[in-house]
């Protein structure tokens, strides 16, 4: 069996049971228990969602998104949180935070404010992998396909990362008219830039 290294199950906006019913089954029935070493949910998420993502993985990280309750009630997490994978420093944000919203520069911002080199968002419901400036921005998209006043026609989606040492495999998993479509894109870790200046 090939060796990809650390897997990271990269998700989010799931608004079970407000917007959505359920995670699609041909989706569920890739999330195998065990396979993965992080999870990484970028918030609005209910209690259920949250003791099924934990089976998943040793190490799971959420975030607080903009629509996370139980029964009415806020539940708290964290409104960033950084994870360490191989040589990756990765911020997590929900995303309601940069302003405007879908804008890359207000999120080359927040990934400055918070010294990393990749970072994960959510909230406008659309998977992207964007270069900014040799690092990343990687928006996983609604996993369920929620609705979202910012993106029309959502698309469920979700990312698992492949993370060897300095290396990333990034697959974007999509769910249209019904079959699970796959992209791919590679991306090394940028050597630091010395200081020419004190």
């Amino acid at each position: 069996m090939a060796n990809f290294g650390e897997l990271v199950l990269v998700l989010g906006d799931l608004h079970i049971p407000e917007r959505a019913h359920a995670i699609p089954d041909k989706f569920k029935k890739m999330l195998v228990p065990g396979k993965m070493q992080h999870v990484i949910c970028t918030g609005n998420i209910g209690p259920e969602q949250y003791e099924e993502l934990r089976d998943l993985a040793p190490n799971i990280h959420v975030v607080q998104g903009d629509f996370d309750t139980l029964n009415g009630n806020p539940i708290t997490f964290p409104e960033e949180t950084i994870v360490q994978v191989g040589s990756f420093r990765i911020g997590v944000i929900h995303g309601h935070q940069c302003v405007p919203w879908k804008n890359q520069d207000a999120l080359a911002r927040m990934r400055r404010k918070l010294h990393c080199d990749v970072l994960i968002s959510g909230h406008t419901h659309q998977n992207e992998v964007v270069e900014s400036d040799g690092c990343y921005h990687i928006n996983p998209g609604s996993i369920t396909g929620a609705y979202s006043a910012l993106t029309p026609n959502v698309v469920p989606s979700f990312i698992l990362l492949a993370v060897q040492g300095d290396k990333v495999v990034c697959y974007v998993y999509e769910l249209v008219k019904g079959e699970v479509e796959v992209s791919k894109t590679e991306f090394t870790k940028r050597a630091p830039v010395e200081r020419l200046y004190p």
